[in-house]
Parts: structure tokens; C-alpha cells; sequence
């Protein structure tokens, strides 16, 4: 089970200090992004996130985000 569902208003750390933004993929497979492959699970997913303030799309594990509303 994920911690965090595709919609959910989350946090991270950036080198540009705390960002936000909402949750638009969850990867339970390994995938490509950014020209490197990420190594995923279903026990160790990441997610694909928009930031609020730009159109900037990250991709993060389970724990570097915080839930927030």
C-alpha cells in the first residue's frame, strides 16, 4: 500500500528550499525520467509531482515528501 495517492497536495526539499505541488503519477516499475532510469517497487515506489509555482515536474520517493493540506 502507498502512502500517498495520485491528486495529493505534497511537500519536498529542494536546493531552492521547500516546494510543493500535487501528485500526478505514481510508478510502481521501473521507468526512465530525465534521461536516467529509476529503480522502483511496489514496496518503494516514486511519484511524479508538479510544482505549484511552475510548470516543473519532479519525480521523488516516498521519503523525501510530506503530505500537507
Amino acid at each position: 500500500m502507498t502512502k500517498y495517492s495520485v491528486s495529493d497536495h505534497v511537500s519536498w526539499n529542494s536546493e531552492a528550499g521547500r516546494v510543493s505541488g500535487h501528485i500526478i503519477k505514481l510508478h510502481q516499475q521501473d521507468f526512465d525520467y530525465k534521461g536516467h532510469r529509476h529503480r522502483v517497487s511496489k514496496h518503494d515506489p516514486q511519484y511524479e509531482i508538479v510544482s505549484d509555482k511552475s510548470d516543473h515536474i519532479a519525480a521523488h520517493k516516498e521519503g523525501a515528501l510530506t503530505k500537507i493540506d
